[in-house]
């Protein structure tokens, strides 16, 4: 997993509230288990008409907004089914923190699992960083995940809070594999301990 310390890009602005994972990444591309491939169907309904051509006016279609990292987005994202999908077509998409009022548990959970940072924020923050997001390549947001804060194309600064153990992972890039092999040395000293105390089992 990618490690998280800053981030500085463009932020593309999603007013709507109870965005849901079926939103995210329709249930028809939910067969595979890989965690790459899924970024072209990100919000697919929304993104595509019924022939595959794409809505010009959705934000993620304008050419401003074609590279954005960071989603601004209404209160509830990422409620509905606990897919992990969801968070997999984010990342594979490109952006990599996501600021909103509140988040659906599992999703806001799995999104750390996946090097996603989503941030909560009182709405009149998320209300003023959404309007810098209005302002296209032209404003850049910065997150700095040490040192907890967001700073807007304005140079206004927001603090945010986030679980220590969560941040951790994220700046050191650990998902639950990386965690489990932070004990290596630990887990074949149990082992060899283990065969040799047992060896027929």
């Amino acid at each position: 997993m990618q490690k998280f310390t800053k981030l500085s890009g463009i932020a593309a602005p999603m007013p709507l509230v109870n965005i849901d994972t079926d939103m995210i990444i329709p249930k028809q591309f939910l067969k595979t288990i890989k965690r790459s491939g899924l970024g072209v169907n990100l919000f697919d309904e929304m993104r595509y008409d019924d022939d595959r051509n794409e809505i010009a006016d959705f934000v993620l279609n304008k050419p401003q907004y074609r590279e954005t990292q960071i989603l601004v987005a209404g209160d509830n994202f990422g409620c509905g089914s606990s897919r992990e999908h969801a968070p997999w077509a984010i990342a594979d998409f490109g952006i990599t923190c996501v600021i909103a009022p509140s988040y659906a548990d599992i999703f806001y959970n799995n999104c750390f699992k996946n090097g996603i940072l989503p941030i909560a924020l009182p709405q009149e923050q998320v209300d003023v960083l959404m309007k810098d997001a209005e302002k296209g390549s032209n404003a850049r947001i910065e997150v700095d995940l040490e040192a907890q804060t967001i700073t807007s194309s304005d140079g206004e600064v927001f603090s945010f809070e986030v679980d220590p153990f969560k941040k951790h992972c994220l700046i050191n890039g650990l998902d639950d594999i990386g965690l489990t092999m932070e004990k290596a040395k630990s887990i074949d000293s149990f082992e060899a301990q283990a065969s040799a105390a047992r060896p027929w089992v």
